[in-house]
């Protein structure tokens, strides 16, 4: 599959449920309405998405949610999915709280990689910004997948200013010691959640002048395929990756499409165009020639870029991260 600006789209994300375990006060407002059953993907209609979208090209399949492990039967997709020929790689995002009961099956499931949503290493931080979760859960979590036998492990953290942003040196050594990469996230406008953003804001390029008061950072050419541009600790087998939407956007080179837990395709993470799938998999139960349609067709919209420094504090895009899959 290839868009209207010559790039070659070869990695989806699948969110299998907008619900999550926990309430991050940056991804979800603190009152939530959640999808009724019936317009929510089954296993099955996802397993079929996901065929299509192999039989068109795509090597990499990322599942996500809101948090994908709160999903009945997330391990039997897994499963599937990672058995479908032309699939390279499978790998999920996870808050971690679900790891220590589900990284051993994950692990045999195919599952290659995780990444996990980690903000703060302070119990009382994370129970404030998750509002309801678990830091000692989470960590049990951690140690279950490097039991499981994960090789590479990666770090999530949404950088917030006033936040967690005096933790950036605890979290990189965090990895560091334990010998998993750490990815830095620039806070994106996504949905209404009550406060400004604009005042959160912390950027990639503070973020290394902050790392670099005690970490020597090498650059880096390695990729996993997504957005995160690495960097090498010297001494360490850790990476550091920064995912810049603002400071350093990556549009240029965006090779990733979503779908949502509601069936809709939206080729681009920072604009409100999308197409609805779900009508299609139910009217056409034995026939995937009008969905391989709808998502060749897809690509058609699909944006040259996204402008998030602009709506810090009037947010375009009113879907709520957790809607549109992490």
């Amino acid at each position: 599959m290839v868009d209207k600006y010559g790039r070659h789209v070869t990695y989806l994300r699948l969110s299998i449920t907008d619900r999550c375990d926990f309430r991050c006060n940056y991804c979800m407002a603190e009152k939530m309405t959640f999808l009724p059953r019936a317009q929510v993907l089954t296993l099955e209609e996802c397993l079929r998405v996901a065929r299509v979208f192999v039989d068109l090209g795509v090597t990499k399949l990322r599942v996500t949610g809101g948090e994908p492990l709160v999903r009945h039967n997330a391990v039997w997709l897994l499963e599937q999915l990672a058995d479908l020929p032309g699939v390279k790689e499978l790998v999920i995002t996870t808050n971690g709280s679900q790891l220590e009961h589900f990284a051993s099956a994950l692990h045999a499931a195919g599952v290659k990689r995780l990444n996990i949503s980690l903000d703060t290493l302070r119990p009382d931080r994370f129970r404030a910004i998750t509002r309801v979760g678990d830091l000692a859960k989470v960590l049990r979590g951690i140690d279950a997948a490097q039991r499981a036998g994960f090789a590479r492990l990666k770090i999530n953290t949404v950088m917030v200013r006033g936040g967690n942003d005096d933790e950036l040196l605890d979290l990189a050594q965090f990895a560091v010691d334990r010998d998993i990469d750490i990815a830095f996230i620039e806070e994106m406008p996504l949905g209404d959640i009550g406060q400004r953003r604009q005042a959160s804001f912390f950027s990639s390029q503070e973020a290394m002048a902050r790392l670099q008061t005690r970490f020597a950072l090498l650059p880096s050419t390695e990729t996993t395929g997504g957005p995160a541009r690495y960097w090498r600790l010297p001494g360490t087998s850790t990476r550091v990756g920064f995912i810049a939407p603002h400071s350093h956007n990556f549009c240029d080179t965006c090779n990733r499409v979503r779908i949502t837990a509601r069936g809709d395709l939206y080729p681009c993470l920072g604009n409100n165009d999308a197409v609805r799938l779900l009508p299609l998999l139910r009217a056409h139960p034995t026939d995937d020639g009008p969905l391989r349609a709808a998502i060749v067709g897809g690509m058609g919209i699909k944006a040259q870029g996204h402008a998030f420094s602009s709506q810090m504090d009037a947010p375009q895009v009113v879907r709520f991260m957790s809607m549109t899959g992490g």
